[in-house]
């Protein structure tokens, strides 16, 4: 079996895993739970096969719902976080992903965080979007979306420095 397989498969499985028994069980001021299962779905492969990327995405997200008990909005906010990962990757590396020459541990720190935060702002603005399905509840869903989002970001950055590949 190909090493980056084996590598992908353990980098989701502590992920997931970690989201399950540390991060779900946070509960900062009342309402602010990070989210850094997703970094997978952002640092998944960016050659690789779009369908294969939604795939994961799906199963993710199901995972999420399973043991969270929360009725598929981590899966549809997955899937949107997937659908709009190339937007995402155009708007942040611009040239360098139009012909598929970047790699997130060769990126600035500026690009990885406009990367992060655009994916991040959307997942979790569709999954409290999802959550409350109240649009008179805007001004909270919008707080909500914010505030996790900083605490979010700031994890998944803090991963992408401390667990990337050094630099050569």
């Amino acid at each position: 079996m190909n090493k980056s397989i084996i590598k992908s498969v353990v980098q989701f499985i502590l992920l997931m895993l970690s989201q399950i028994v540390i991060f779900n069980n946070i509960d900062f001021l009342g309402y602010i739970n990070p989210y850094p299962y997703i970094l997978f779905l952002l640092l998944f492969p960016f050659t690789s096969n779009r369908s294969l990327l939604i795939l994961t995405a799906f199963v993710s997200g199901l995972l999420m719902d399973i043991f969270g008990d929360s009725g598929g909005i981590h899966a549809a906010a997955c899937l949107t976080l997937a659908y709009l990962r190339p937007v995402a990757l155009r708007i942040a590396f611009g040239v360098s992903y139009e012909y598929n020459t970047i790699r997130i541990s060769n990126t600035t720190l500026y690009e990885r965080f406009v990367y992060i935060t655009i994916l991040v702002v959307i997942h979790h603005f569709v999954l409290f979007l999802l959550e409350v399905f109240n649009i008179s509840s805007i001004l909270y869903i919008l707080q909500k979306t914010l505030f996790t989002s900083i605490f979010t970001i700031l994890l998944c950055i803090l991963f992408t420095i401390f667990f990337g590949r050094p630099k050569q």
